[in-house]
């Protein structure tokens, strides 16, 4: 029942900004981890950053300097703020959450989810 939506992809100049969006959603939950990760066509999927319910984030060495993440615990919403994107940046970035869900009766379970994913494009 936990559903995780990205937004705020889109077409972006070398050297420009851009600002990525998760928010999660569900009955009852608690959100663990969060990360953002991205896959260029005919390349593998590869971690962007990382962030604990504690402690400090975690970025793949190509984006470290340039990409910030962080969260809103009270809106459930993990962001990517992307700086000085160049055009090998250009891939489908995608959500993931480590989330603990509840069920009636006291039942609970840690499960991992992801979005659907956002394109962005980094062109001239």
């Amino acid at each position: 029942q936990v559903q995780l939506v990205e937004s705020g992809g889109g077409l972006v100049q070398p050297g420009g900004s851009l600002r990525l969006s998760c928010a999660v959603s569900g009955s009852v939950f608690t959100i663990n981890a969060m990360g953002w990760y991205r896959q260029a066509p005919g390349k593998q999927r590869e971690l962007v950053a990382r962030i604990p319910s504690g402690g400090t984030p975690d970025y793949a060495a190509a984006v470290k300097g340039r990409f910030t993440i962080s969260r809103d615990n009270g809106k459930s919403t993990v962001y990517l703020q992307m700086n000085s994107l160049k055009p090998e940046d250009t891939a489908v970035y995608s959500c993931n959450a480590d989330v603990t869900s509840y069920s009636a009766g006291g039942g609970r379970r840690s499960s991992n989810y992801w979005g659907q994913g956002t394109q962005v494009t980094v062109s001239s």
